[in-house]
């Protein structure tokens, strides 16, 4: 895709963060749609070839829409200054909803490539059920926090937002206790896309998602509960 056209767009959106410029620039924006909308599905038949459970992905349902919700947020500008994916077995993309562990990336205004495989902000009942896993399956989760391939290329787990201490139910000897005190089962890196060859971003991002497969493997192990 032209990632400098995208760029563009999404800096001067940034910028002119309202209605009335989205409406007249709506072609730009559409035309640079179908192009993530083409990385995005090449992507996906990429993956599946390490990890076939994502060949039932859909490419559109992965996309994220570019309207902001701004129901619950201070910031009312009604546009994200980002293109996003957010690529799962499940079908289910919002953290919130507990679809399970995910390849996600996104392009944002300053040229910034974030690359990310696991779970963010899982619901509270998905998050139990990971930190019970943690415990249940202590050995296997120790070979995924020393995978050396994550631990070169993200350098572990995120902890942003990790507790101080122990999470109500769970005892202070618990098998990985730093882990559990964990919010997230995450993993990320960003890279700046000046200077790169168009063609190499979907190799990047590719390669990312190949480096978090243990995690998002692992992950999987924890039975989804979807509300119907």
């Amino acid at each position: 895709m032209h990632i400098r056209d995208l760029t563009q767009f999404l800096a001067e959106l940034s910028e002119n963060n309202n209605r009335a410029w989205f409406v007249m620039n709506k072609p730009r924006y559409d035309i640079l749609r179908a192009e993530f909308l083409e990385l995005v599905t090449q992507l996906i038949a990429d993956i599946s070839k390490f990890d076939p459970i994502m060949a039932g992905c859909n490419p559109k349902k992965a996309l994220f829409r570019i309207n902001r919700d701004m129901r619950f947020s201070h910031d009312k500008s009604p546009y994200k200054t980002h293109f996003s994916a957010s690529l799962t077995a499940s079908g289910l993309k919002k953290p919130s909803s507990g679809g399970g562990p995910a390849y996600y990336f996104h392009i944002d205004a300053d040229g910034q490539l974030l690359i990310a495989g696991g779970e963010y902000m899982p619901p509270s009942d998905r998050l139990r059920a990971i930190r019970q896993r943690v415990i249940e399956d202590a050995a296997g989760f120790s070979k995924v926090i020393r995978n050396k391939t994550i631990k070169d290329n993200y350098g572990g787990l995120q902890e942003e937002g990790k507790l101080t201490r122990p999470p109500k139910g769970f005892d202070a000897d618990s098998p990985h206790l730093e882990y559990i005190k964990l919010k997230n089962f995450i993993v990320w890196k960003e890279s700046s896309l000046k200077k790169k060859i168009p063609a190499d971003i979907g190799k990047e991002v590719l390669a990312g998602f190949k480096d978090a497969y243990p995690l998002v493997s692992w992950l999987r192990q924890v039975p989804l509960i979807i509300a119907e």
